[in-house]
């Protein structure tokens, strides 16, 4: 009975300091200031290593509603689909946004998909190996009728590549604590087949390739390795 009433008085003190935090640090610094803008159709090159936008693929249709909570959340938005010599396509969205405040925060695909009538796997997380760093990624499938499509997808906040929306919160604290704003960049590739693992494999080959295309500053940028 005592370890239980003090077990509740340390969770009692710990919400009390998290509600005291939150009232009381209003940062006021935007790291977007602070670094070259970022402009992503020119940072990300439409060819690189076997890859090559397909410029006649068809975008896909978006759900107004989602359409128009992309618009309000995100500076800027990056939507392609490469193919390369094989006829492997892989689809790229990037996403950026120079606020990640409460009501402009990172939405994640996983929700997006889901608000478009996909069905959802759960997550796994995984690392990328790659030549410019591990990356802590998070993959899942969405599908839709006959449609299957494996998706891979990073987050960095700041200069910090995190997986789910409790590392996004933490790092979101940790830079609040230094008065700071950070600002935040979404990637997803994804392809459409029922082989996920041989699906995941193309995607990271693909974002290898991909990051070793952009120059030095954005590659740390991208994969989460500026600091």
């Amino acid at each position: 009975m005592k370890t239980s009433l003090i077990t509740g008085w340390v969770l009692c003190a710990a919400m009390a300091a998290t509600a005291w935090t939150a009232q009381a640090v209003r940062p006021t610094l935007r790291l977007a200031d602070l670094h070259e803008k970022i402009v992503l159709a020119d940072a990300i090159p439409t060819h690189f290593g076997q890859w090559t936008e397909d410029v006649n693929q068809v975008s896909a249709v978006i759900n107004p509603q989602v359409d128009a909570e992309i618009k309000r959340i995100y500076a800027q938005t990056l939507s392609r689909t490469y193919v390369n010599a094989d006829g492997e396509r892989i689809m790229l969205a990037v996403a950026y946004g120079t606020d990640q405040r409460d009501n402009l925060a990172v939405h994640y695909p996983e929700g997006c998909y889901g608000a478009q009538g996909f069905n959802v796997s759960p997550v796994s997380f995984e690392q990328l190996n790659l030549a410019a760093g591990a990356i802590p990624a998070t993959r899942l499938v969405a599908s839709l009728n006959n449609r299957v499509e494996p998706i891979t997808y990073w987050v960095v906040v700041g200069d910090r590549a995190v997986r789910n929306s409790w590392e996004l919160k933490k790092a979101r604290l940790a830079y609040a604590l230094e008065m700071e704003i950070p600002d935040a960049t979404l990637i997803r590739v994804s392809s459409i087949g029922g082989d996920s693992a041989a699906a995941y494999r193309l995607q990271e080959r693909f974002v290898g390739e991909m990051l070793a295309a952009v120059p030095p500053k954005l590659r740390d940028h991208f994969s989460g390795r500026a600091r």
